[in-house]
């Protein structure tokens, strides 16, 4: 098979695509033939050498091919794999099971996957599993989103914002998105009632305080996330630097008079949210943004464009094309 390999840290001239070994599944594990894989933060992190990639494996990548979200169709299942047979359109998440979304196959464990629904396309299935995860856990769990709050979600226009924009809408919620300014529009078509530019607008000096702020970066410091809260409101933190994140778990810890609180998201992958998701897609109750989609031959250039940070919603890296040869989505030749 095919796969792109990295053997050190570095930037994407690091990935080279080439022959790979056939991985072999375990007996709690399925063998993906990969259709499509969604682009992460964390991505970019394991290839660069993030200091917690570097505590695992200082000298070179503890994982050789990189990549978490995956669709694709089961090719072999293991000695107790009962919930899935060869032939069935699955999407999941790797992140658990070694990486190695980044090939022609992969294997991983069943217990991270869920069944696609006939309507969702496998590139839409490849962005659910961490972006879409963690904005539901966001809003639904740790939020606790109820009709008639006013929710803020910093980072709106990334791939997790997207989402948690349009959740929050499906659970009644006044929505304001932060973000740059070439993403205010596509955040107000996704559901946002209110929009702001972070250069210009800091959101926690608003007039206007919030229930829940759901927060994809983690960009502001303790004394500011409480500001924007009400009074008994909740920061919800699904995604920011190492250091941004200890800062505000430090500051979780404090117990305050006003019942304000900080939340850092413990993300948890199951099936049975992943199933909720593509059923919300099916149904039209929210929408995947892909930005774009890149041939397999192009992760390179994929990647890059995501480690740039500019990323509307989704890129989406296709190893098979799609079921009927077409996608509505922008793609590269």
């Amino acid at each position: 098979m095919k796969a792109y390999i990295c053997e050190k840290y570095g930037s994407t001239d690091q990935l080279h695509l080439q022959d790979a070994e056939m991985p072999t599944p375990k007996a709690d594990e399925i063998l993906v033939k990969v259709h499509a894989t969604s682009l992460n933060s964390w991505d970019w992190d394991k290839l660069r050498g993030h200091i917690f990639t570097r505590i695992e494996s200082p000298g070179r990548p503890q994982d050789r091919i990189l990549g978490g979200d995956v669709s694709g169709v089961v090719a072999e299942v293991g000695s107790e794999v009962a919930e899935f047979a060869v032939g069935d359109h699955v999407f999941g998440d790797l992140s658990q099971s070694g990486w190695g979304a980044f090939a022609e196959y992969a294997t991983g464990k069943a217990a991270f996957f869920a069944k696609m629904p006939p309507a969702l396309s496998f590139e839409e299935a490849a962005t659910l599993p961490q972006a879409g995860l963690l904005a539901l856990q966001s809003i639904r769990d740790e939020g606790n989103v109820q009709p008639c709050m006013h929710v803020l979600v910093n980072g709106g226009g990334g791939g997790a914002g997207m989402f948690c924009i349009q959740l929050a809408k499906h659970f009644g919620a006044t929505v304001h998105a932060v973000d740059k300014a070439e993403k205010l529009d596509a955040m107000r078509a996704f559901g946002a009632d209110h929009v702001y530019d972070f250069r210009e607008t800091d959101f926690t000096k608003l007039e206007q305080k919030f229930d829940v702020v759901v927060d994809a970066v983690a960009n502001r410091g303790p004394n500011a996330c409480f500001r924007a809260l009400k009074s008994h409101g909740k920061y919800v933190v699904m995604g920011g630097t190492s250091f941004s994140l200890l800062r505000l778990f430090l500051a979780s810890r404090r117990k305050r008079d006003d019942g304000k609180k900080i939340s850092i998201l413990m993300w948890q992958v199951n099936p049975e949210d992943m199933t909720i998701l593509a059923e919300m897609v099916c149904a039209k109750q929210i929408k995947c943004f892909i930005e774009h989609i890149y041939p397999f031959e192009q992760l390179r250039g994929a990647m890059a464009a995501q480690s740039k940070q500019a990323a509307q919603g989704k890129h989406v890296v296709h190893i098979e094309p799609e079921r009927d040869g077409s996608s509505p989505y922008p793609q590269s030749k």
